[in-house]
């Protein structure tokens, strides 16, 4: 493994490379991202997990520096360091909008793009559909499991609020888990939080964006790994509208993950994942 950072406007962005193979650079945390994939993919391709701002030491919180456009800009600084021409992008829940947002702009240096429990968009009728599907489908036991951890937020926060995102992540563990029981804290130990920059870029930027602008003139082949039991983000066939808009996309749901089929079905994952590689001309 080798590591290192880049500074832009105050933030301290951060990096790991881990594994052999076509370069693969995943959007989020250098920290977080590395435990939620597996060994056995690192044996097929190269991962590097880069920070956003909103994982990076900084004390910025003046919104003007989360725009869009200066995130995917900060990837491609992290491209131009790292020397990277052709490779692939990945994404998970919202840093799927970043991956693919980079991947319209700077397509020339994209082979191919990954998008891993992301919803087609972050508006309030989505959010109402997550909450109603997860209305709709889970049994009491796991409502339950929700409401006591619902009620634990409030101390967890005021006893630690820097980490206030993080706090919230692991006590939606029931709409987030195929197994709700799980605790994911573990996952985001000594991971530093920006709470300005989760709140304005998830709560404006990501609720403002729409994905379809730019769809019909892109062309790179998109991979999209859905978890069926996900409540976070909107349901899975809210995807279906947004089909006839993309050029290559291939939707792969996953029936026993919630938000994070790459650690909850890994075996699977990677299987499903490196097919689609190989059959879009990576190997």
């Amino acid at each position: 493994m080798s590591a290192g950072f880049i500074e832009r406007d105050g933030f301290k962005l951060g990096y790991t490379i881990e594994g052999t193979g076509k370069p693969a650079l995943v959007i989020g945390s250098a920290l977080y991202y590395p435990r939620t994939f597996s060994q056995n993919l690192r044996n097929h391709l190269q991962l590097i997990f880069m920070d956003h701002r909103g994982f990076a030491p900084s004390t910025v919180t003046d919104t003007k520096h989360f725009e869009l456009d200066l995130l995917l800009d900060d990837i491609e600084v992290m491209r131009q360091h790292l020397n990277l021409e052709d490779f692939i992008i990945i994404g998970h829940s919202g840093h799927g909008y970043m991956a693919l947002e980079y991947a319209k702009k700077y397509s020339q240096h994209v082979s191919h793009v990954v998008l891993i429990a992301m919803g087609p968009d972050q508006s309030e009728a989505s959010h109402r559909a997550a909450a109603q599907y997860f209305e709709d489908t889970v049994n009491p036991e796991q409502k339950a499991f929700l409401e006591r951890d619902m009620q634990q937020l409030r101390a967890d926060i005021e006893s630690d609020p820097s980490r206030r995102f993080v706090h919230f992540c692991v006590r939606l563990g029931a709409r987030s888990w195929y197994d709700y029981t799980y605790n994911a804290r573990n996952l985001w130990d000594g991971v530093m939080v920006n709470n300005a920059m989760f709140d304005y870029v998830w709560g404006t930027v990501f609720a403002n964006l729409d994905i379809t602008k730019g769809l019909k003139d892109f062309n790179k082949p998109v991979f999209l790994a859905l978890g069926h039991f996900d409540f976070l983000v909107a349901p899975f066939f809210l995807w279906n509208p947004i089909r006839s808009q993309c050029n290559d996309l291939t939707i792969r749901l996953f029936c026993k993950s919630g938000h994070t089929p790459q650690l909850e079905e890994p075996e699977l994952f990677d299987a499903e994942l490196l097919r689609w590689l190989t059959e879009k001309g990576n190997q």
